[in-house]
């Protein structure tokens, strides 16, 4: 998989992947031609590549794909997860081949290099993988050049310098610049989007880098959907006169975006109104309410995580991903855990025994992923009456 320090790319290699760590991954690039840095992660999922790549949490970070057939059924305008891709990049095992999907209108291949997006094949993901989970999700440069030509030494310097995840605040890069409304509900094959929709109930979601599936979910259990930035004021929330506030997904380390975001979450708490956190979100609440997050050895990513339910012990089959998570043990007193990861223990969910808040850590919108833990959107609607 790896070779010592060279900048001589072997016969047919034209994509590389640097690990500050010093391995150096040869391949075959696809997509744009260029270079990035940043986090490399795996996913586990095995359908909705674009989905993937599209979802704000992933800036940052360069995704090494478990399934080895990436690309096969192209792209189109409606898998996607915000308006622009936010991964930096895509490893993956096999050669993108032509689009095998009667909803394709676009090769992967032209997708990425369209949308200014790194591929590398012909990886061996299942040793990058192992080195994950081994290692932990390391820093590293990808790079696409046609003609074989990479300066790998200045590659492994850049990778060596890069800051990391860890206390980076990317919530503030992702997030809309303006407030605006949303009224699509779900997809559906033949019919596409539901029908613009007038919710009963006022929802304010707060941009941390959300889902455009969220934002579907929302509207087909009836909320009227208004969407600001990260940084919105309380005052700017409560303009809108909310029944409830949700917090969305997002990227980064929480800790920093909680600087802006927390005392905007503990002013919403003193209005006792209903609360619902997803990923970031959901770290974010952990944080108004005193307790902790860590930076997680792989983080979770993937369509096929397995959560206990602890009020009935049902296992719901979610879809993750994160690199941070809330620290259980430092939960108070009036936060109740109510899922966990049945990977690792990980705290997956909690609601607060005094108030209509709660949040969980994995995605129950799905895209891509299963759709177990739906339900949760419309408890958050019957919170709000």
């Amino acid at each position: 998989m790896a070779d010592p320090i060279s900048s001589r790319a072997p016969s047919g290699a034209t994509g590389v992947l640097v690990l500050a760590s010093g391995e150096v991954i040869w391949g075959r690039g696809f997509g744009a031609e260029g270079q990035a840095v940043g986090e490399v992660c795996f996913n586990t999922a095995m359908t909705g590549y674009q989905e993937v790549m599209t979802d704000p949490s992933y800036a940052g970070q360069i995704i090494n794909f478990t399934f080895p057939h990436i690309g096969n059924v192209g792209t189109n305008p409606e898998d996607v997860e915000a308006l622009n891709p936010h991964a930096l990049g895509a490893i993956v095992r096999q050669d993108v081949t032509d689009p095998s999907n009667f909803r394709s209108t676009q090769h992967f291949d032209a997708w990425m290099k369209a949308n200014g997006r790194i591929g590398i094949s012909g990886v061996d993901t299942r040793a990058l993988t192992r080195l994950i989970r081994i290692a932990g999700a390391p820093n590293a440069m990808i790079a696409h050049s046609a003609s074989g030509d990479f300066d790998v030494p200045a590659m492994l310097a850049r990778s060596k310098t890069w800051a990391g995840l860890e206390g980076m605040d990317l919530a503030k890069d992702v997030t809309t610049l303006q407030t605006y409304g949303w009224d699509k509900g779900l997809w559906k094959l033949g019919s596409g989007y539901a029908a613009p929709a007038k919710g009963s109930k006022k929802v304010v979601a707060i941009d941390y880098g959300i889902k455009h599936n969220i934002l579907r979910n929302l509207v087909d259990v009836g909320c009227d959907v208004t969407i600001v930035p990260a940084t919105a004021t309380f005052e700017e929330i409560m303009a809108h006169a909310p029944d409830g506030l949700f917090l969305s997904n997002g990227p980064g380390d929480p800790a920093a975006t909680g600087v802006y975001a927390v005392p905007v979450i503990q002013k919403w708490l003193e209005t006792k109104k209903p609360l619902f956190g997803i990923c970031l979100g959901h770290q974010m609440l952990g944080l108004a309410v005193g307790a902790k997050t860590e930076k997680m050895h792989q983080g979770h990513r993937g369509a096929n995580h397995p959560v206990k339910r602890l009020s009935d012990g049902g296992v719901e089959i979610t879809s993750m991903n994160h690199g941070f998570a809330v620290d259980a043990a430092t939960l108070p007193a009036n936060a109740k855990a109510t899922h966990v990861s049945l990977f690792d223990g990980s705290n997956c969910g909690f609601e607060l025994a005094d108030q209509p808040a709660f949040s969980v850590q994995y995605h129950p919108e799905a895209s891509p992923g299963p759709q177990d833990s739906h339900y949760l959107f419309e408890k958050f609607a019957e919170m709000m009456g």
